[in-house]
């Protein structure tokens, strides 16, 4: 079964019995994995039911995949989990020389914009080639200066989820 050929449907939230039915497990195997894998974490509601998101939908797949075709242990499975996911946190943007767009000037009313140690933005550009073109310097350090705060909000909105995760042990 490859996680392809399984389509999920678009709702924010799964009972677990169509988890059940989704990934082609029983309700106790589900259970099981939750303890054994701090990644596949749903939530509860007020009735205590659980409640999947698509995320660990896919994520339940993904360790199914792990478990019976490519005949993983579960410590192995954990292992190769934690390795994906820490590779997928690590995938930066890195732009491209014909794309890179200089950060504006220092002006009396506005501070340079924030940089590393080698005097260039902290932030990748992830402006379309097209784009930077048709907007002002002050547009573009606002654009740089929203990315910069939602990646830091992901970063701790990450933490968060993990410190959840481990009270939920």
């Amino acid at each position: 079964m490859n996680r392809a050929a399984i389509a999920i449907p678009e709702k924010l939230f799964f009972k677990i019995g169509e988890v059940c039915d989704l990934t082609g497990v029983q309700a106790h195997v589900l259970r099981y994995w939750e303890s054994e894998f701090p990644m596949l974490a749903p939530q509860k509601n007020r009735a205590g039911q659980r409640t999947y998101r698509k995320r660990d939908v896919e994520m339940a797949l993904r360790i199914k995949e792990l478990l019976y075709e490519d005949q993983y242990t579960i410590a192995g499975a954990k292992k190769k989990l934690a390795s994906e996911l820490r590779g997928a946190s690590k995938l930066k943007v890195v732009p491209t020389p014909d794309t890179t767009v200089q950060p504006p000037m220092a002006t009396p009313n506005r501070p340079s914009p924030p940089t590393t140690n080698e005097s260039r933005p902290i932030y990748g550009n992830s402006l379309p080639s097209g784009a930077s073109a048709s907007m002002t310097d002050d547009q573009r350090f606002a654009v740089r200066r929203l990315a910069e705060q939602l990646r830091d909000l992901l970063t701790t909105l990450d933490a968060g989820e993990d410190e959840l995760n481990r009270r939920r042990k």
